[in-house]
C-alpha cells in the first residue's frame, strides 16, 4: 500500500479517513502544533532553568552538609585519638609488665572505656597483656604482631588509626585507634582501643533519623569504598558499589582518581545529589545524597498547572483557526469535486471550475489546461507504445527496461532467454537474473562508471535461468536520460556461450601442447620472465631439462601414433612426480622442461631422479610389444650470477647434454663456471648421437 494512500480502510471510519485528508485540519493542525511547540519550548524551558537553579543552590549546600560532617567526624577521631594518646603517656613500663598493675590500671579508666569499645595494651612482640570491655578486664592469648596497624604503630612511632579489621577478641568488624607507649625514647609497647562498627556506629547522630523512603541519606566509607557507616548496619563492610543510590557517583570518583577532598565536592547520579567530602586525618570518605524528585516537586507541580492553562488556551485558538480556514477555503471543495473527473472524460474540459482568484483560481487555470494537455498526450503514447511493442517482438535479442531497480518492461526474446513469462519478470528487482549476489553488487559500480563517462555500459556476466540453468551474456545498457538517471534504463542481453566456449579454447591453445595437455613454451618464457623480475626473492628456484632416450627408433618402428602415446605418457609420469605449483612444459619433439620456484638445487635434483625413474620405468603395451624410453636430465639452479632467462636456459641445456653424453638416463647439474666452448663442443657430438636414438 503507498505511504500517502489515503483511502479509508476497514479500521477506520470513513468521514475520519476523510478528516485527516481535510486541507483545512491540517492547517489548523499545523498552527495548534506551532502552538503547542512555542507554549511548550516556552514553558520547559523556563521550568528547566528553575530546576537548574534550584538544583545549583542545593547541590552547594548538600556538599556544605557533607563538609561540616566530615569536619565533625574528624574532630571526633582527633579527641579519641588525643585521650588515647594522653592516656597511653601515662603507661610505664613496669606497669605494662605486671598484670594485676595493668589490669588495675584499666580499671582506672572509665571515661576512655566509655569512648571505646573496648581497650588493650601489648609488648613490641605482639602479645596482648590485658583486654578492657564492659564484660570486664581479662588476659586473653592473643598477638597482635601480624596486624599492619600494629606494625605501622611500633615503626612510625605515632598513633594509628586502622582500616575496618575483624577483631580477635570477638570477630567482630571493628576501627583500631593505636598509640606507642614510649619510655626513655624507645617504644616499649602499644596502647589501643577499638569501635564496634556493628554495634556504635561512627555517625550514630547524623544517620538515625534518616527518611526510610528515600530521603537524604548519609555513609561513612574508607578510601577503598568499603562502608564504615550506614543507617542498615546489615551494609557495614560492604562495597559502597552495591550501594543503588550512590553507585554512579562512586564508580565517577574512582575513575576520576578517588580524590578524598575535605571541601567537598559533588559527583554526577543519576536522580539523585550526590556530595563528598574526605574526614581530615583519616581515609575516610563522607557521602550524602539527597533525591531530586523531592527537591524539583514543587516546581514540577507548577509545571503542570501551567500546561493545564496552555492546554485550554491552545484548544480555544484551534477551534477558531479551524472555523476562520473553512470559510475561507469553501472554493477548495469545489475544485475538489472537478479535479476527481479531470481525466475521466465525463465532463468538458473548461466546466465546472469555481470562478475565484487568487491562488485556487490559478490552480483551477492550471488543472483545466494539463485535462487538455493530457488528452492530447495519452493518443500520442498509444501510438508510441504499439510501435514499440512490434520493436521489442520482432527484435532477436533480449531487450528490457528497468527503472529503481525493478523491471518494467521486456521483449518475448527476453522472456525465452531467462524461462519465464512476462508476468513473472515485470515488477520482479533486476536481481532475479544473476547468477549469484557477489556478481549483482559488482554491476552497480561498473555501470555507474560508465554513464558518469557518458558512455555506454558493455559487460559480459553469468545468468541464471528459471530452471537453475546458467549460461554467459552480453549485457549492454544506456541511460534513458543521461542527466535524469532516475529515468531509468534500457538493456540488451544476448546468450554468448558458445563465443565464450571458442574463446576459451583458443586462449588454451594459445598457451598448452595440444597432444600432451602441458604448457607450452610461450607460458614457459612467461613464467621465466615473472621470476627473474622477483629476484633475489625468487630465490632458490631451478630449472630442469629433460631429452627422451631412444625415442627416434619407436616413431621410425612403430609409428607416429606410438610416438604420440608414448609422449602422453612421459607427461604423465612427469607431472606425477613434482608440486602442484611445479611448470611442466613440452618443449617440442621429445624435449621436456621442469621450472621448480622456490626449490633448493638439493630437492631440484631429487626431484629431476624421481623424474628420470618415472620416465624410465614406464612400461607401454603396444601392437605386442611394450615401448620404453629413457631420460637424459639436467638441472640448472637460479644463482645471482644468472644473467638472463636465456642463459639460464643454456645453464640447463648443458647439463642434460652433459648427461646425454655420460651413458644417458642420468641426472646431470650445470656446473659453473661453464666452459662455453666445451659445452658447444659437447653439443654437435651430441647432435651426431640424437639422430641414432
Amino acid at each position: 500500500m503507498d505511504l500517502f494512500d489515503t483511502a479509508p480502510s476497514s479500521r477506520w471510519p470513513a468521514w475520519l479517513g476523510a478528516a485527516f485528508g481535510s486541507l483545512k485540519l491540517r492547517i489548523t493542525l499545523g498552527a495548534i502544533a506551532g502552538l503547542v511547540l512555542g507554549v511548550g519550548l516556552s514553558t520547559a524551558g523556563l521550568v528547566r532553568q528553575a530546576e537548574r537553579d534550584t538544583l545549583s543552590a542545593q547541590r552547594y549546600r548538600e556538599m556544605s552538609e557533607a563538609v561540616r560532617t566530615a569536619s565533625v567526624l574528624s574532630q571526633h577521631v582527633v579527641d579519641l585519638q588525643r585521650a588515647l594518646v594522653a592516656t597511653a603517656a601515662r603507661l610505664d613500663p613496669a606497669t605494662l609488665a605486671d598484670r594485676d598493675r595493668l589490669a588495675a590500671f584499666m580499671e582506672s579508666q572509665p571515661v576512655l572505656r566509655g569512648l571505646f569499645a573496648n581497650l588493650f595494651a601489648a609488648t613490641t612482640d605482639g602479645r596482648m597483656q590485658v583486654y578492657a570491655d564492659p564484660s570486664g578486664v581479662r588476659h586473653p592469648e592473643v598477638n597482635l604482631a601480624d596486624r599492619a596497624y600494629f606494625q605501622r604503630t611500633i615503626s612510625e612511632q605515632r598513633a594509628i588509626v586502622s582500616e575496618p579489621v575483624p577483631g580477635r577478641v570477638l570477630s567482630e568488624p571493628v576501627i583500631v585507634f593505636t598509640a606507642p607507649l614510649r619510655a626513655e625514647g624507645q617504644v616499649h609497647g602499644v596502647f589501643g582501643a577499638a569501635l564496634r562498627l556493628a554495634s556504635r556506629d561512627l555517625l550514630a547522630d547524623l544517620t538515625d533519623g534518616v527518611d526510610s523512603e528515600g530521603g537524604a541519606v548519609t555513609i561513612v566509607t574508607d578510601t577503598q569504598g568499603r562502608i564504615l557507616a550506614h543507617p542498615a548496619r546489615a551494609r557495614l563492610l560492604q562495597s559502597l558499589a552495591s550501594e543503588e543510590r550512590l553507585s554512579q557517583a562512586f564508580a565517577h570518583w574512582l575513575d576520576t582518581g578517588s580524590a578524598a577532598e575535605p571541601s567537598g565536592i559533588n559527583l554526577p547520579q543519576a536522580d539523585e545529589l550526590v556530595s563528598a567530602a574526605g574526614v581530615a586525618g583519616t581515609d575516610w570518605v563522607v557521602w550524602r545524597a539527597v533525591p531530586q524528585a523531592e527537591l524539583l516537586a514543587p516546581l514540577r507541580a507548577a509545571r503542570r498547572q501551567a500546561l493545564l492553562w496552555a492546554a485550554g488556551l491552545i484548544v480555544i485558538v484551534s477551534l477558531s483557526t479551524l472555523l476562520l480556514l473553512w470559510w475561507l477555503l469553501r472554493p477548495l471543495t469545489q475544485l475538489e469535486h472537478r479535479a476527481q473527473h479531470l481525466f475521466d472524460g465525463s465532463q468538458d474540459a473548461h466546466a465546472g471550475w469555481p470562478d475565484v482568484g487568487g491562488e485556487l483560481g490559478r490552480l483551477a487555470r492550471v488543472l483545466r489546461h494539463v485535462g487538455a494537455e493530457r488528452a492530447q498526450l495519452e493518443a500520442f503514447n498509444t501510438g508510441l507504445l504499439q510501435k514499440l511493442g512490434s520493436v521489442m517482438g520482432a527484435a532477436p535479442v533480449g531487450i528490457c527496461f528497468t527503472r529503481a531497480q525493478r523491471f518494467e518492461l521486456v521483449s518475448a526474446e527476453f522472456c525465452r532467454l531467462f524461462g519465464r513469462a512476462e508476468h513473472e519478470i515485470v515488477g520482479q528487482p533486476t536481481r532475479l537474473i544473476y547468477a549469484s549476489n557477489a556478481d549483482f553488487e559488482a554491476v552497480g559500480p561498473q555501470v555507474s562508471q560508465a554513464f558518469a563517462a557518458g558512455e555506454p555500459y558493455v559487460g559480459e556476466w553469468e545468468m541464471l535461468r528459471a530452471d537453475g540453468t546458467r549460461f554467459w551474456a552480453c549485457l549492454r545498457g544506456s541511460p534513458v536520460d543521461k542527466v535524469e538517471r532516475g529515468a531509468g534504463t534500457i538493456w540488451t542481453i544476448n546468450d554468448i556461450g558458445d563465443d565464450i566456449k571458442e574463446r576459451e579454447r583458443l586462449e588454451w591453445s594459445a598457451t598448452h601442447d595440444v597432444l600432451t595437455g602441458l604448457a607450452n613454451r610461450k607460458v614457459l618464457d612467461h613464467r621465466l620472465q615473472a621470476v627473474f623480475e622477483a629476484m633475489p626473492r625468487s630465490v632458490p628456484a631451478a630449472i630442469v631439462m629433460i631429452d627422451l632416450d631412444h625415442f627416434k627408433p619407436i616413431n621410425d618402428s612403430a609409428g607416429h601414433a606410438a610416438g604420440d602415446a608414448v609422449l602422453k605418457a612421459v607427461a604423465a609420469a612427469i607431472a606425477s612426480q613434482v608440486r602442484a605449483s611445479d611448470l611442466v612444459v613440452r618443449m617440442g619433439g621429445d624435449e621436456f622442461a621442469l621450472l621448480l620456484e622456490r626449490c633448493t638445487p638439493e630437492v631440484a635434483m631429487r626431484i629431476a631422479e624421481n623424474v628420470r625413474a618415472a620416465v624410465a620405468a614406464m612400461a607401454l603395451p603396444w601392437q605386442e610389444r611394450t615401448l620404453r624410453v629413457g631420460a637424459s636430465v639436467g638441472v640448472a639452479a637460479l644463482v645471482a650470477e644468472t644473467r638472463d632467462a636465456a642463459s639460464w636456459l643454456v645453464d640447463a641445456d648443458a647439463a642434460c647434454y652433459d648427461a646425454k653424453a655420460n651413458g644417458r638416463n642420468t641426472v646431470r647439474a650445470a656446473v659453473r663456471p661453464m666452459l662455453r666452448g666445451s659445452a658447444m663442443g659437447n653439443e654437435a657430438d651430441e647432435m651426431d648421437t640424437d639422430t641414432q636414438d
